[in-house]
């Protein structure tokens, strides 16, 4: 068996960015030296960009402590990503033939890849072909999706922090709503696919000093137009300022996204989702203003909820750290065709540890907010949802901040 110490490793982010997706290639990174691999290769927007042959020396670009800790604080992905399927080597093997090649060229022993649901079918595609071929490269996912929709992990790095932004900005739109004496109703759009995870974490806005959103509209439950309505009349004579949190992804009870009641511009990626998600929200206050003759306001969150690393739970920077460290290790002991992970040991304390899972139970599978966590109304989510998602926001990692904005590392054109 090839020895690892004199294998070189390849790593490549893929799929959307997080706050916290560059911490596990930080993890990657040292412990893939702690380990010995000579050299610890980048691909360059992933998968996409390796059939490209777009390959960075990953030693060279953090050659010092310092860029791993501003490596562990800048959002976004460092090496770029992608959303590219490889095909059915059946089908067609030239990229599997290439990919292969530009292993052998490099010397590559491991190849890990960052990234969500789509990523782990990229990790399982390139396993069962190299365990066809005999090779004994070893193809390791690293959990990553803000979503939290990953099967086989507690909980997914990047979603805490998500979680966090969406909490802490729900709060000042909160405090933003209630400034006039005038009766009004918010809806706020939250991302999330087809989970409700990152819309229930709205919920955590709630506390001693604010009462949190008053209606959750999650992709886990069908639109119920009329009892929808009838809730938000109700709490509109009791308040002046309700507050709705609604999922991109809530369909009607005939399957239709309402964003495509407002529109159906958006187009399909390579794995068959919509690539666009959004006017949930304006559909949502338009139909309320219509019905109930309300003021209203659409917020979107949008693309700022992703990679707010200013915000970044130092819970989620830790296990995202450790998760990349965990795959290089699962690399070392002879694993392939897993996915690190998360395993939650307590909630209070809260401790975790680490673990893998064959990446086949996880590839193009979602994991949904359980049902049991759901108001029976389908309106808002249980104290079982917070006593899960609370511990994943805690602590803070302050910025590194120059001339008073936070400092990032960025890639070095080579």
């Amino acid at each position: 068996m090839v020895q690892f110490m004199a294998w070189n490793l390849l790593v490549g982010q893929s799929g959307g960015p997080t706050a916290v997706i560059n911490a596990s290639l930080a993890g990657v990174f040292e412990s893939a030296k702690a380990f010995g691999a000579q050299r610890v290769y980048g691909m360059q927007y992933g998968i996409e960009g390796l059939l490209e042959e777009r390959i960075v020396d990953l030693d060279d670009q953090l050659s010092d402590k310092m860029a791993i800790e501003l490596l562990k604080r800048t959002p976004s992905s460092f090496l770029g990503s992608c959303r590219y399927k490889l095909p059915d080597p059946a089908v067609n093997e030239a990229p599997y033939q290439k990919l292969f090649s530009l292993f052998a060229q490099y010397g590559i022993g491991a190849v890990l890849y960052i990234g969500g649901n789509d990523s782990m079918d990229t990790i399982a595609k390139l396993a069962a072909y190299g365990a066809e071929k005999g090779s004994e490269i070893r193809f390791i996912g690293v959990p990553k999706t803000i979503d939290n929709d990953l099967m086989g992990t507690d909980h997914t790095p990047g979603y805490g922090s998500a979680a966090k932004y969406i909490a802490t900005i729900l709060k000042e739109v909160i405090c933003d709503a209630s400034v006039y004496d005038l009766r009004s109703v918010t809806v706020a759009e939250i991302m999330g696919r087809h989970t409700g995870w990152l819309a229930a974490a709205a919920s955590l806005a709630a506390g001693s000093d604010c009462s949190g959103p008053d209606i959750l509209l999650l992709p886990e439950r069908a639109f119920d137009e009329a009892a929808f309505l009838q809730k938000v009349a109700k709490l509109a004579a009791e308040r002046r300022s309700v507050i709705i949190a609604a999922s991109e992804g809530v369909k009607n009870k005939d399957g239709v996204f309402l964003c495509d009641l407002v529109s159906t511009a958006g187009q399909l990626d390579a794995f068959g989702h919509k690539a666009i998600l959004s006017g949930t929200s304006r559909y949502l206050a338009d139909l309320i203003r219509v019905k109930l003759g309300c003021k209203t306001r659409a917020i979107e969150f949008s693309t700022l909820q992703r990679c707010a690393s200013h915000l970044a739970s130092r819970t989620d920077i830790t296990e995202a750290y450790q998760v990349g460290g965990a795959a290089v290790e699962a690399a070392y002991n002879g694993q392939t065709g897993v996915m690190a992970g998360i395993q939650r040991l307590s909630d209070l304390p809260y401790r975790t540890r680490t673990c893998t899972v064959p990446v086949a139970d996880v590839a193009n599978r979602e994991k949904k907010v359980p049902e049991s966590w759901i108001t029976p109304d389908g309106l808002h989510v249980t104290a079982d949802f917070e006593r899960y998602a609370r511990p994943l926001i805690q602590a803070e990692l302050t910025p590194i901040y120059i001339n008073g904005t936070p400092q990032h590392i960025h890639l070095a054109e080579e």
